[in-house]
């Protein structure tokens, strides 16, 4: 009963559609779709990702994010994640994610150099979320501090 209250009130926040700086708006659109990583910007460090040569090296499904009403989960590097979040009850944009859990596959490829750990600690380092011209973008830290923007596309 407590989780489903939860998840209305998770689902009440974000059909808000609060805009905020930035141009983001809520990520209602966002919920239910299969994101995939094209971006990474680290310090004004740009890494784009190539989902067409990742497709066809076998990799098509890496580096993904699912947003339901209670978690976030995806495919890292090889490894399938899930995390809890929660948003903050005054900004539909502020978000807090959970510790990554995950499966234990030893990684055998790192496009663009993005190592798996680094990607998880992105994500649950994310502190703002929303959608910009039909893309997801996350907010986070480093785990030196340094700011990241991870870009996600459909």
């Amino acid at each position: 009963m407590k989780k489903m209250i939860v998840a209305a009130a998770v689902i009440t926040i974000l059909l808000a559609g609060c805009n905020t700086t930035a141009g983001l708006t809520d990520i209602t659109d966002a919920l239910g779709k299969d994101w995939k990583l094209i971006e990474v910007h680290v310090n004004n460090r740009n890494t784009e990702f190539d989902r067409r040569s990742l497709v066809r090296d076998g990799f098509g499904d890496i580096f993904t994010l699912n947003i339901d009403a209670e978690n976030i989960s995806g495919v890292g590097a090889p490894n399938r994640y899930s995390a809890p979040y929660t948003v903050s009850e005054d900004d539909p944009l502020a978000v807090s994610i959970a510790v990554v859990r995950s499966t234990l596959m030893a990684p055998i490829y790192h496009p663009e150099k993005l190592r798996e750990h680094e990607f998880f600690v992105y994500i649950q380092n994310t502190y703002k979320w929303g959608l910009l011209n039909g893309k997801l973008e996350l907010h986070s830290k480093t785990a030196a501090g340094a700011d990241v923007v991870m870009v996600f596309s459909l």
